[in-house]
This record gives structure tokens, C-alpha cells and sequence, in this order.
């Protein structure tokens, strides 16, 4: 990985020159590394915007803000465009239609603000393989399963040429160029988060107090299968929230509330994927939080899919 390092950083800088580039930074492993990448290759001619799109989890915001814009100090622009996005998706239940418009309104939001940024004339992308052959066909024939918004959906008005270095890689590969570039564990053993984000995690039509109790399922999912553990072992861990409700009973009383599923996985590359053999008192312990501390889920259930026939994400 050294030498792919290495030649890719020669290849950038000789690709930009004293032009600007563009990159989508969500906090992700892929556009993480990217960043460390490309500010390894040009330094602040390196310009990343952080769009916010009402549909990330917990506390992530902060995060990735902290961690490039305080600690890497690269160039970030934080774009918080929540209410845009969940404007957009209202009513919208469709998983495909659901992820076409958080694409659609991505490329909106970042356009804009990416119109502001002076000699920009590159745009950076993270994208991976399984993401190229899961929405375009690539080095031979494959059917479109699911759009990813990062491949094959720039318009031609933005007038980017595109630079993507990991466009033939796989997950696991991107995982050791961030280790030889020094990133830190917890970033570059992030799990996998989809571009849509929680969009297409709550199934059904997307509203602002649904995506609430779903970030509030998720973080005890991910924070006991940090304590258990587990997390390096899986993946990606991850909860859904469900348009289904049932009868429960809380104390004295009949409830008829939501339903979480618990999804994790197993795999190398994304591709396919085992479902983990969660040991079942981590399971209760998850559940019984969940039921507990967070309002309207009376419900837990456990996915015990794997890919094929399913896909990792439910939508």
C-alpha cells in the first residue's frame, strides 16, 4: 500500500497543479482516508465541504468537525442543510425514490456551496468498487441494484473533472492505505455508513422525531457492541426502524408502539455477507436498553439475513 500511496500522491499533485479540489468529507472511512490522502498530495488547496443532511447519527456532526477542522486543520466548510433534506422527503416512502432524492438534493446543497470556492476545478470522490458495480455496469456485465449517490449522478453542469483514487479497491484495502497514513483506529475501523444515511434505515416515510428515536436505538446498538467487544469482529452493526407496531405491556399498561431490528454482519468486502452469531446475552442486554430508554419502541428484533439474498442495508 506504500507504493499505491506514494504514486497516487504524485499523481494528484501533478493532476492539480495550482488548481483547487473539491471533496465531499462525510466522516466516513473512504472520504476520510481521502482527505488525509489528497492534504498529503496538495495541503490546503484541499477544500472539503461537510454537508448535513438531517439523516447522520448521534452526535456525528460534532465529530467529524472536531476531528478535520480541529485536529487534521483542514480546510472545512460546514454546511447544515437538515431541513432541505427532510423538506424533500416528506411523504416519500419509496427506498429508491428515497435515495435518488437525498442524491438529487446532495448535489443541490453541494453545488452551491462549492460555487463559492475560488479556482476549484477538481472533486474528489471516495468511491469504492462495490459501489461502481452495485449502480453502473463496470469491467463487465451486472445489474443495477441500488443508486449510490456518488457514482454516475454528477451533473455535467458542475463542470468537475473527478479524482478518484479508490475507485478500484475494496473496502478492506482503503482500511490499510488509513493505517500507513496514521489515521487514527477509530476512524479507520469505522463501520460502513450509506450515503442516504438513516434515510433509507427507517423505513417508510422519513420524519424528524423517526429519525430521532432511530439515532437513539442506533447509539446503544453501536455502544454496546463497543463494550462487548465486538465491533472489529462485525462488518457493520447498525439499527432499523420499522413501520410495524405491536401490542406490548409496560407495567400495567397495553402499549402499541414501534419495532427496531438489530442488523449486523459479517464480510471482506461487502459483497456478501454472513450474519453475526451475536452471543444472545449481549442481544437481550441490547434489547432491553433499547425497550427501556427509548420512547415509542416496545420491540426488538434480530436480522438473521444474509447477502445474497439480501442486501446489507434494508433499503
Amino acid at each position: 500500500m506504500e507504493n499505491f500511496i506514494n504514486s497516487k500522491v504524485k499523481e494528484i499533485k501533478q493532476l492539480v497543479g495550482k488548481d483547487n479540489v473539491i471533496l465531499g468529507l462525510s466522516g466516513g472511512v473512504d472520504s476520510s482516508v481521502l482527505a488525509v490522502l489528497l492534504h498529503k498530495a496538495i495541503g490546503k488547496k484541499l477544500k472539503c465541504i461537510f454537508v448535513n443532511n438531517g439523516l447522520l447519527r448521534k452526535n456525528e456532526a460534532g465529530k467529524v468537525i472536531k476531528t478535520f477542522k480541529n485536529n487534521f486543520h483542514i480546510d472545512l466548510i460546514y454546511a447544515n442543510e437538515e431541513n432541505k433534506f427532510l423538506s424533500a422527503l416528506k411523504g416519500v416512502s419509496d427506498p429508491e425514490k428515497k435515495r435518488k432524492i437525498i442524491g438529487h438534493v446532495f448535489i443541490d446543497v453541494f453545488s452551491a456551496y462549492a460555487k463559492k470556492i475560488k479556482n476549484a476545478k477538481f472533486l474528489a470522490q471516495g468511491t469504492l468498487y462495490p459501489d461502481v458495480i452495485e449502480s453502473v455496469s463496470f469491467k463487465g456485465p451486472s445489474a443495477v441494484i441500488k443508486t449510490h449517490h456518488n457514482v454516475g449522478g454528477l451533473p455535467k453542469k458542475m463542470n468537475f473533472k473527478l479524482i478518484e483514487p479508490f475507485r478500484e479497491l475494496f473496502k478492506d484495502e482503503v482500511r490499510k492505505i488509513g493505517e500507513k497514513l496514521k489515521l487514527s483506529d477509530e476512524i479507520v475501523w469505522r463501520h460502513p455508513f450509506p450515503g442516504p444515511g438513516l434515510g433509507v434505515r427507517l423505513l417508510g416515510a422519513v420524519t424528524k422525531p423517526q429519525l430521532d428515536t432511530l439515532r437513539e436505538a442506533d447509539f446503544i446498538v453501536t455502544e454496546e457492541i463497543k463494550k462487548a467487544d465486538w465491533y472489529r469482529k462485525l462488518w457493520q452493526v447498525f439499527a432499523v426502524l420499522l413501520p410495524v407496531k405491536s401490542v406490548g405491556v409496560m407495567g400495567d399498561n397495553r402499549t402499541y408502539e414501534n419495532t427496531i431490528a438489530v442488523r449486523a454482519v459479517t464480510s471482506i468486502d461487502a459483497m456478501t455477507a454472513g450474519w453475526a452469531p451475536l452471543p444472545p446475552a449481549l442481544l437481550a442486554k441490547i434489547s432491553n436498553r433499547i425497550i427501556n430508554e427509548v420512547k415509542g419502541i416496545n420491540r426488538v428484533v434480530y436480522d438473521i439475513s444474509s447477502k445474497p439474498p439480501a442486501t446489507i442495508e434494508w433499503e
